[in-house]
């Protein structure tokens, strides 16, 4: 390790600019994307905002970001355009962190800043909770809801309830209609603080309501995290000793679903992101993009895995390149995915191009088995919808998934590959002992009808599959065939 420089403003440089942001959180996450995200904005549009980081509990990383004087490393990697890349950015937008359990006069003093206007969040998914066991005179509350109603009042106290001092809050937990929990969670607790409020109660809540925006948000991108392997490569690379590298892949994807009271062209204008070239939608609705990801990202990993690793092959990547399994993967999500939606075809063939490039990172050795844990629930959420569609619209089914589903029912199966690997499949007890139980039958056509008609196990609300019209067939024709010729020939069937 010769010669590298400890990273901090007085070996680097670092810009200063407004704090317009709080984000409360501050993993790998957040700072490989919402943070580069801003970081491109102030470079390529007048946006001029930095990041005020807050620790959303007790323990975190503050002390090692405010150790580098928030300077850190981004390391991008994947395929774009065909080419692949592996690139190094030093992110110089978060001006400082705090803890709020050990500054919580720090924290709340954001509050009385002017220039603050956004607050971005990652606090996982049991972040956002009402939990009704907080105090308005905690300091601060435990939870981030808790603390972020906290901040509003002193702000609405502030400022008198000035009508342009009100927040744009988008948080980024992974939970469908994130900002729809975040917004109730935020009622809640100002009736539960009615008191507290006292006087002020109905002002604080009415300026709450009508001046400042709660967005929904999807958020796309894998960050795999601290390069654990390649970190001294990368040290030597950049010339500094950057213990907060964060490694993630090229493709990046931000939709925010525009507030009830704010139009789209004024949050394009506040936060310009796609004006700085990137990949963030403003959009009127989260709903169908977030329908697009589970269908042609989820649903095609779903059924690529089982058909991959009965086939022979390991990774994801070598799946993609593989020349007859990459042509089933084309066929489930260009062939019958795609026709299930209701984007516009150009949009879906984009994002369904931006996914095979995903799925080929040369920097990634994604296990097709890691998917394959729990493989029915996922099934049924992310490629049983769309083979229903496809039966409505085309008239027929979707060979590819219905195989798809084979190949997870062949898998449960249990046995050694044809190259004597060990199928050791992982899910719910119970679904394990039904499979194990119908294939010891021995007969593929009770294998099927058992699966299929195991609503309260595996299909839910969509019922007993047997009702759908040549699905059982199908599935039988299907068992049968991997069983005599193999997964490979039987893929080559349907090409």
């Amino acid at each position: 390790m010769a010669n590298l420089k400890s990273l901090s403003k007085q070996t680097a440089p670092k810009s200063v600019m407004p704090e317009r942001i709080i984000q409360f959180g501050e993993g790998n996450f957040l700072r490989a994307f919402v943070d580069w995200i801003i970081w491109n904005m102030d470079a390529k549009t007048n946006f001029n905002g930095s990041v005020v980081v807050v620790q959303p509990i007790e323990r975190g990383m503050v002390d090692w970001l405010n150790g580098q004087d928030c300077l850190y490393h981004v390391n991008l990697q994947g395929r774009l355009n065909g080419e692949a890349v592996n690139s190094l950015e030093r992110i110089d937008v978060i001006s400082r962190a705090l803890n709020p359990y050990s500054q919580n006069w720090a924290f709340m003093s954001l509050a009385e800043q002017p220039e603050i206007r956004f607050v971005i969040s990652n606090t996982t998914e049991a972040g956002i909770a009402f939990d009704d066991t907080c105090k308005f005179t905690d300091a601060p509350a435990s939870s981030y809801p808790g603390k972020l109603v906290q901040l509003l009042y002193r702000r609405f106290k502030t400022f008198n309830g000035d009508p342009t001092k009100g927040l744009i809050i988008m948080p980024c937990e992974l939970i469908f209609l994130n900002g729809h929990h975040l917004k109730d969670c935020i009622e809640k607790y100002i009736e539960l603080w009615k008191a507290d409020l006292g006087a002020d109660y109905a002002a604080f809540k009415e300026w709450f309501e009508k001046y400042n925006y709660v967005c929904a948000t999807l958020v796309d991108r894998i960050v795999p995290g601290f390069p654990r392997k390649e970190i001294a490569d990368i040290q030597q690379k950049i010339g500094y000793k950057d213990n907060l590298v964060v490694q993630a892949e090229i493709f990046h994807l931000w939709v925010i679903e525009k507030p009830t009271n704010m139009s789209i062209e004024q949050l394009r204008e506040e936060f310009p992101a796609e004006k700085a070239g990137l990949h963030v939608l403003i959009a009127e609705s989260e709903a169908p993009y977030h329908e697009r990801k589970v269908t042609l990202l989820n649903g095609p990993h779903t059924v690529l895995s089982p058909v991959a690793y009965l086939s022979g092959v390991d990774i994801v990547r070598d799946a993609c390149n593989h020349e007859v399994i990459g042509k089933y993967i084309h066929k489930v999500q260009f062939e019958e995915l795609m026709q299930t939606l209701n984007l516009p075809m150009e949009e879906l063939q984009q994002f369904g191009a931006d996914v095979l490039e995903r799925f080929n990172n040369p920097y990634v050795d994604h296990q097709v088995t890691s998917i394959m844990l729990n493989s029915f629930p996922k099934f049924q959420t992310r490629d049983l919808p769309g083979l229903k569609v496809y039966l409505e619209r085309k008239g027929e089914l979707p060979k590819g998934l219905v195989l798809g589903l084979a190949a997870i029912i062949t898998y449960y199966k249990g046995g050694k590959r044809a190259d004597g690997a060990e199928i050791v499949p992982n899910d719910a007890q119970e679904i394990m002992d039904l499979l194990k139980n119908l294939w010891a039958t021995g007969d593929t056509r009770k294998v099927a009808e058992g699966v299929l008609a195991a609503k309260d196990l595996i299909w839910g609300e969509h019922g007993d599959l047997n009702q759908i019209p040549g699905l059982t067939d199908m599935v039988v024709s299907f068992l049968d065939s991997i069983q005599q010729k193999g997964m490979l020939e039987t893929v080559k069937t349907i090409l």
